[in-house]
């Protein structure tokens, strides 16, 4: 502690160092106080905001916009914190229009500095984190109570009407896309479509439909051919019949009427026996041909299944869609809106002299030990006893020489310095 062991050196320190002591107080103490008036007060206004689940359960109607909900109010605070809305912002409510002295870019810095938005999570579900936010709040701390709470609740409107506006931009997007998917490949189908009647035409192929018709027509020849088939078989026996039983003049009118139904049987015939002909010639085609209408079934297949799932898709879209433009889903609410502030979110002045004015005497107290340190003097035979180990025999005290004897002194002075030489 140098020269300095108890408490009577300090009271000691403190009476030779007295006036360095006041002196740095003083001059302490006047800063403190300049710069206590100096201060700008500040506001704290704050708004909360409520993230409200869906109406509807996801299981029953569930909305295309994905993510989670602590994502989407960070991309929300990176378009509030943008240079342009911070402007528009300072603009509208006359911020710091007293430091005409500052740049556009320094105000948006300090609004920036300024406003805070956290989001509180909510309670988990299991043992994963979803990242679902049940509060979100807007902070400002402003030089003005009325444009704390101005500006907070200005925030926590644009961070409504954003979150608003791009759940229904995704979800129309979503449903755009898909809509325009569906009629691509509808296109697609109706294109196909035309390409296979178009090969059906060039290659003189039945359509599938067209086919099934003609095997059941080919199957309907085929039993009335049975049917004729049984009926000359009927006619010739009856005509045996008659050459045998009855008379000749009888016998030739008879068989005359049997040949002509004989002979219509026989052009029914022909005609049926044609006509399958051609069904089946029109059936028959190349294996060629029967490779291209496969590859051409695939196609269509695939073509279909992708229509119906985008299909299936689109009316999600759809739905998630009437979800969000309606409200039914997730979305913010003010909670608590912003309020004036009673007191200034900053310390008191009084408070920031006085510590200024402590601080002062402090640092006077180590002014005046550096000195001490700087000048390390025995003033008292203690302390000479306790540097030294001897004991003065006398200690005389400091004597007070009027002006008159400093004078006698500075005469003398040189007159010893001759008599050392």
């Amino acid at each position: 502690m140098g020269p300095i062991y108890s408490l009577r050196d300090f009271w000691d320190m403190l009476r030779r160092r007295a006036s360095v002591i006041l002196l740095v107080a003083m001059i302490g103490s006047v800063f403190s106080v300049w710069g206590a008036l100096q201060q700008q007060h500040m506001y704290h206004s704050a708004e909360v905001l409520q993230v409200v689940r869906p109406t509807i359960a996801d299981d029953l109607a569930k909305s295309t916009v994905e993510g989670s909900s602590a994502r989407r109010i960070q991309l929300i605070e990176q378009r509030l914190m943008a240079r342009g809305t911070l402007l528009e912002i300072i603009d509208k409510f006359g911020l710091y229009t007293d430091l005409t002295q500052m740049t556009p870019t320094e105000k948006v810095v300090m609004l920036r500095e300024s406003i805070s938005i956290t989001g509180v999570a909510a309670a988990r579900e299991g043992f994963t984190d979803d990242g679902t936010i049940s509060v979100v709040t807007i902070t400002a701390l402003l030089p003005s109570a009325e444009q704390a709470r101005d500006v907070a609740s200005e925030f926590g409107r644009r961070t409504i009407e954003l979150s608003i506006n791009t759940r229904i931009e995704q979800a129309r997007e979503t449903l755009g896309f898909f809509a325009e998917k569906e009629s691509a490949v509808a296109a697609q189908v109706a294109e196909l479509e035309s390409e296979i009647a178009a090969f059906y035409a060039e290659n003189d192929v039945a359509q599938p439909g067209t086919i099934e018709f003609r095997r059941n027509e080919i199957a309907a020849i085929n039993e009335s051919l049975l049917d004729i088939a049984r009926e000359q078989i009927q006619v010739r026996r009856a005509a045996d019949q008659v050459s045998a039983n009855e008379r000749p003049a009888t016998a030739r009118r008879m068989l005359a009427e049997y040949e002509e139904q004989l002979a219509t049987l026989d052009a029914q015939r022909e005609l049926l026996q044609q006509r399958k002909e051609e069904l089946e010639a029109a059936l028959q085609t190349t294996p060629e041909v029967q490779r291209q209408l496969g590859a051409y079934e695939r196609r269509m297949e695939t073509l279909q299944a992708e229509f119906s799932m985008i299909s299936a898709r689109r009316n999600e879209a759809e739905v998630g869609f009437r979800l969000e433009t309606a409200r039914q889903s997730e979305r913010l609410t003010v909670l608590e809106p912003a309020t004036l502030a009673d007191y200034p979110a900053t310390s008191a002045r009084k408070k920031k002299a006085i510590i200024g004015g402590a601080a002062s005497i402090l640092i006077g107290l180590i002014i005046a030990f550096l000195l001490e340190l700087r000048a390390p003097v025995l003033r008292t035979a203690a302390q000479m006893e306790r540097e030294t180990g001897l004991a003065p025999v006398a200690s005389i005290p400091p004597l007070k020489v009027g002006r008159r004897g400093q004078l006698l002194f500075s005469l003398l002075a040189p007159l010893r310095m001759i008599g050392k030489r």
